[in-house]
């Protein structure tokens, strides 16, 4: 984890541990280990069926619920590609382009996402490969501004990544020529790691993230959401600031709904 001043290269396991060591000296604070799998309103409630890890199911009932459970990436169905993803294969130059700065590094995909990502990336390294495996769909203009920062272009279908020894790692292309590569930028496309937000009816963007407002409540009245599951900058820094705000939000709700006017 990068970018998280005070946490700067801890390890999210690691980061857990310390908020649930942080979190005992609060009495009110529950922890518990399940796995939602349904939430059903009942009026102004909602009632959760949670399973425990001896597979056991339980039920909870609460006032509001604050999703924050993330997303998946999506990589691409190539060979390698699993093996170095979060070494090799990266996903945010803001989160690792410093450790691999002034580095040979290449940058996957097609089109418009590709280009705006490897022109991001040049700002760490002058040595930037495009690598679409296959047709690019590239504008000329795209290709007028890669070229105009001295990103090269390759098209050529790719066959897998593998190890080196001297550059970290290697792009095999069908014609079997290498290329050596500190690390391999990409977007990978993305999905919700639950379907609650969808199952509770709440509204989603045309990219796949739990709309919410500037409280951070979704279209359900009573639902928040924070973090990766909503649209904007994904960086822990940033999810643990919108939960911050998330919590506040809904905490000066339930004080409204409990000292009416």
């Amino acid at each position: 984890m990068q970018g998280f001043l005070t946490r700067d290269g801890t390890k999210p396991a690691q980061l857990l541990e310390l908020g649930l060591h942080e979190l005992e000296r609060y009495t009110t604070v529950e922890v518990r280990t399940t796995r939602v799998t349904a939430i059903v309103r009942h009026g102004k409630q909602f009632e959760l069926t949670a399973e425990g890890e001896t597979g056991r199911s339980r039920t909870f009932t609460t006032r509001k619920i604050l999703l924050a459970t993330g997303v998946e990436d999506e990589l691409p169905p190539l060979e390698g590609m699993r093996e170095f993803w979060g070494s090799g294969v990266l996903h945010c130059p803001y989160c690792h382009g410093w450790e691999v700065r002034d580095q040979p590094l290449a940058v996957y995909g097609q089109g418009k996402t590709v280009t705006g990502l490897a022109l991001l990336v040049s700002r760490w390294s002058r040595d930037v490969v495009v690598c679409t495996d296959g047709p690019g769909n590239l504008t000329a203009n795209a290709r007028r501004r890669l070229r105009l920062q001295g990103i090269q272009v390759r098209e050529e279908p790719i066959t897998r990544l593998q190890a080196s020894a001297d550059s970290g790692l290697e792009l095999v292309f069908e014609t079997g020529q290498l290329l050596a590569r500190r690390a391999v930028f990409l977007h990978a496309h993305q999905h919700q790691r639950t379907n609650l937000a969808e199952q509770t009816g709440c509204r989603l963007t045309s990219k796949g993230a739990v709309w919410v407002d500037k409280n951070n409540q979704t279209s359900q009245p009573g639902i928040y959401a924070a973090g990766d599951t909503t649209p904007g900058t994904q960086q822990a820094i940033l999810a643990a600031a919108q939960g911050a705000q998330a919590a506040i939000c809904l905490n000066e709700q339930l004080t409204r709904e409990e000292c009416p006017k």
